[in-house]
């Protein structure tokens, strides 16, 4: 049996968006699952668009999310000889000739053509004049003006087309370079694809290219459309719903496993089985699981698959991880063991790597600031004797565990005759600015014994500002 051959082929104009990414899984998959081949491909004969900063930010997140290619990434303005190659065969075979028209004549009789009520496509003025080349003449395909083409699409099923409404579609243009439909055939036939998966803005191009495929006398491979991805007001994602470049998804704090997770169940499923690892996914994808309905892209779905992926990595990966946003909140460095600590504590509470470092700024700050709200509730001249009680025997603590600690808060509670919480809580908010965070113990043991009767000084202090400024 042949192998599997897919390939990926984005023209680097812009950024690797979401939907251009779940195509690229889909192909990536497929190939793994059967053993096959997959193939990168840049789609770079727009010039005036193309740019190295764009392919540079494709490879980048292909390499992020993990996608790596058997072959390539292979550029299409290497290889314009084989173009040129395969128009002289449709040359010699009739089934291309050269057309003299002008893009304003062609255009003009398109619009005359419109008026008339005819469909607006070339009038094959110059299909039988017998031209050569010359300058400012195209190279157009001779599309068969009679029968149908049929797509029979693996997820969308059989699809015709009537012959007559399609255009003879340019192949090559005047300065040489290929048109988008005649290179891809090209480089998909060359390349021995076995099947073409992409998303299904590329059906009405199929059918110009299964009639390219017959002319040249080639196999054709199995196409398979993918719906598109649609925003939560059920129109096409775009930038008006959020970020669709995944990097910028990698910048929001997202884990690359988190995002292939996400991408691939958005049109794909396996039962009601949600969170796949990646080796899952080799394992259970084939495209008769692809549904033919639009997805919906959900942010909140998303951000509870990666609060899952944040909760199962290891805290060590993600103390790496999380560096370079907490340097990005221009926080204090601290070593790794410290952070380490610190990020095992926000695991369960964190959906991103960016909510992550804020999270740390208590942990890691010199100072913290008050929560206005918490510190009026929490911050009363009444705790000003527990705190200072408190100083006291942490000051004369020698082990700073949490039984320790947990004992030290359950005895003064009893002395002043106050439940637990009428203290912890202050001392949360003394401590890290705000009302919710990890355990309390826990946090006094990672903060160590200075830090935190630094902070219980400060809480005092600002108490008793207060006190003087506001003595109501």
């Amino acid at each position: 049996m042949e192998p599997i051959i897919t390939r990926f082929a984005p023209s680097p104009t812009g950024y690797l968006h979401i939907g251009g990414a779940r195509t690229a899984l889909f192909n990536w998959l497929f190939a793994r699952h059967h053993r096959g081949v997959f193939i990168l491909r840049i789609e770079d004969t727009d010039l005036e668009r193309s740019t190295e900063e764009s392919i540079k930010a494709i490879l980048d997140a292909m390499e992020w999310l993990g996608m790596d290619w058997d072959q390539g990434p292979y550029y299409q303005t290497a290889r314009l000889e084989l173009y040129r190659e395969y128009v002289q065969r449709l040359l010699g075979s009739g089934h291309a000739y050269w057309c003299e028209c002008s893009p304003e004549e062609v255009e003009r009789r398109r619009q005359e053509a419109l008026k008339a009520g005819r469909k607006p496509k070339y009038d094959g003025r110059c299909r039988d004049k017998g031209l050569g080349p010359g300058p400012g003449r195209v190279v157009r395909f001779r599309c068969p003006q009679a029968g149908t083409t049929v797509l029979n699409d693996l997820i969308k099923g059989p699809i015709e087309f009537d012959n007559a409404e399609l255009d003879d579609l340019v192949l090559l243009r005047s300065d040489g370079m290929p048109t988008y439909n005649f290179a891809v055939v090209v480089d998909d036939v060359s390349m021995g694809i076995t099947h073409v998966i992409r998303g299904d803005d590329h059906v009405n191009n199929t059918p110009r290219q299964i009639l390219l495929y017959h002319a040249l006398g080639a196999p054709l491979p199995r196409f398979a459309h993918v719906p598109m991805i649609l925003g939560q007001d059920r129109t096409r994602l775009s930038k008006r719903h959020g970020a669709t470049s995944v990097m910028a998804y990698k910048d929001m704090g997202f884990l690359p496993e988190a995002l292939v997770n996400y991408l691939v169940r958005l049109g794909w499923s396996y039962g009601d089985q949600e969170i796949f690892s990646r080796d899952e996914l080799i394992e259970k994808f084939d495209l008769s699981r692809v549904g033919s309905s639009a997805a919906v892209f959900d942010m909140e779905k998303l951000l509870w698959l990666n609060a899952h992926y944040i909760r199962e990595k290891p805290a060590a990966e993600l103390r790496d991880l999380v560096k370079p946003f907490v340097r990005a909140l221009n926080l204090p460095e601290k070593d790794d063991v410290f952070l380490e600590r610190a990020v095992a504590t926000l695991q369960p509470r964190s959906r991103t790597l960016k909510e992550m470092a804020e999270a740390l700024r208590f942990y890691v700050a010199d100072e913290v600031a008050y929560d206005e709200q918490a510190a009026r509730k929490f911050l009363t001249p009444e705790m000003l004797r527990p705190f200072q009680m408190l100083i006291q025997r942490l000051e004369t603590l020698d082990g700073f565990s949490e039984e320790a600690l947990e004992k030290i808060f359950r005895d003064l509670a009893e002395e002043l005759g106050v439940k637990l919480g009428k203290i912890a809580q202050p001392v949360r908010v003394a401590l890290t600015g705000v009302t919710a965070s990890p355990g309390l113990f826990e946090i006094i043991d990672i903060l160590g014994k200075k830090v935190v009767i630094h902070r219980l000084h400060k809480a005092c202090a600002f108490i008793q500002k207060r006190m003087t400024s506001d003595p109501k």
